[in-house]
């Protein structure tokens, strides 16, 4: 019988190197079989994760007082501030970014991004082309005219009932009015100020464009601004303007006060953004956004303003 120490020295090498190999071979295919697996599985979360990734919403905030402060002693305390978390709290299906701009970086991102929103917005016809409105956010007061004391005078033949003829001051050729480039002041004013002669008005571009145009007035460069009492009166005093220096005017047609909205992009995005928003802004503490606001108002305003717009989102309640 043959036995092992009868082999060739070739024969006695053969069976144990053909094992390690075999051995080899087969743990390859199980790593190269728990590769796949695992890209498979990664894979998969991947795709998983990309189909659950929300949305992301930019929120284009300007420094716009009472509403939006963006600097100073009551940064963030701004009745659109305080409303923000409620907006953002309540639309929890997408990321929200908060971004700070300037008038003119904020239009251009509602008109070129396609999920933009801007939640202080009055509503514009030219714009109404390109943004998408929901339904009144907030109610505040509207714009009027105003002078240093002293340069009272200027307005009196141009008053009606104790409101200025604004058609008729932009008329008289002596007689500039300071303004904020590119800001809409609602449809009524919006009208008159694109009819008026180039020579009227006084815009300012820059990022602290009212603030500059009353340096403008008090220096006597300039002796109308318009503009929101509420914003003038917080602008004044951060420039140390004493408000009692300063007199205020409402015009003539425009009715005590105007609606803020949130504005979104036209985008299929923007427009679902808006379906949720309203339905948000329908079920929001009004009046304590209502107070908020009032805060901002002279004490003989903040009476009358509190019960309009009580009544106002009453009646939208009801629509």
């Amino acid at each position: 019988m043959a036995t092992t120490s009868n082999r060739s020295p070739g024969c006695a090498k053969t069976e144990p190197f053909k094992l390690k190999r075999q051995q080899t071979s087969e743990a390859n295919r199980a790593h190269h079989w728990w590769t796949w697996r695992l890209f498979g599985l990664l894979f998969l979360l991947a795709v998983s994760t990309a189909a659950q990734a929300k949305p992301t919403l930019i929120w284009l905030l300007r420094d716009l007082p009472p509403l939006t402060i963006l600097e100073g002693p009551k940064k963030d305390q701004g009745v659109i501030d305080q409303l923000m978390p409620l907006l953002i709290a309540g639309l929890p299906q997408y990321e929200h970014t908060l971004m700070r701009v300037n008038r003119a970086r904020g239009l251009q991102m509602l008109h070129e991004n396609p999920f933009a929103c801007d939640p202080a917005l009055l509503w514009n016809k030219d714009r109404a082309q390109w943004v998408v409105y929901s339904i009144p956010a907030i109610r505040v007061v509207s714009n009027g005219l105003v002078v240093r004391q002293q340069d009272r005078s200027l307005l009196e033949p141009y008053l009606v009932g104790g409101e200025v003829d604004l058609s008729a001051l932009l008329a008289a050729t002596d007689r500039k009015v300071g303004v904020v480039a590119e800001r809409s002041y609602g449809e009524f004013i919006d009208n008159i100020l694109h009819q008026a002669h180039s020579g009227a008005l006084t815009p300012h571009y820059g990022n602290e464009a009212l603030s500059n145009l009353l340096s403008m007035q008090r220096l006597g460069r300039l002796q109308v601004v318009l503009g929101y009492w509420p914003e003038i009166r917080y602008q004044a005093k951060q420039a140390k303007i004493a408000e009692d220096d300063l007199a205020f005017y409402p015009i003539q047609g425009t009715g005590k006060y105007l609606s803020g909205y949130v504005a979104c992009s036209d985008t299929t995005q923007g427009r679902q953004a808006i379906s949720e928003i309203n339905q948000l802004l329908r079920t929001l503490p009004h009046a304590h956004l209502n107070q908020l606001y009032a805060a901002w108002l002279d004490p003989e305003r903040q009476a009358d303003y509190l019960e309009q717009a009580r009544v106002f989102f009453e009646q939208q309640a009801t629509h």
